[in-house]
């Protein structure tokens, strides 16, 4: 894909990715998530006591992959760089992503968010500014 298809097919609608992070023996490991792609960056949050974390910590080489839909064209775009972690704005990416990911309309999803926001300094913000980028077709 050109840069142009990689943004519409980023943009298209919400999509959940998967950020691969290395265990401390070298395997990898998988986790779907929630994402922001902003043309420099893959920014996704997790809680402060995730596991991702410590992997991250331990090793920051990862991979974060975007999948197209059961229905659609076959097509995927993956991010591989070094994933880096910052105690600042986890909340506020969950905030902006929940009203893409969700219908806040709805009570659950709406408490969720106000669970969240009341629990704002346990979430992290992970980026990964990539040092490769691949895609199909």
């Amino acid at each position: 894909m050109q840069a142009a298809e990689i943004e519409e097919f980023l943009r298209r609608r919400p999509r959940l990715g998967n950020l691969v992070t290395l265990r401390k023996d070298g395997s990898p490991t998988a986790a779907p998530l929630w994402f922001e792609w902003d043309g420099s960056a893959v920014r996704l949050f997790t809680e402060s006591t995730s596991t991702k974390l410590t992997r991250i910590a331990n090793d920051p080489r990862a991979s974060f992959i975007v999948a197209n839909d059961v229905g659609e064209p076959e097509a995927w775009v993956a991010f591989d760089g070094p994933a880096t972690v910052s105690n600042a704005g986890g909340f506020e990416l969950a905030e902006r992503l929940a009203s893409r990911y969700w219908d806040l309309n709805d009570p659950g999803p709406a408490k969720t968010l106000a669970e969240w926001r009341q629990a704002a300094e346990h979430l992290r913000l992970v980026s990964i500014e990539p040092t490769k980028i691949r895609s199909f077709p």
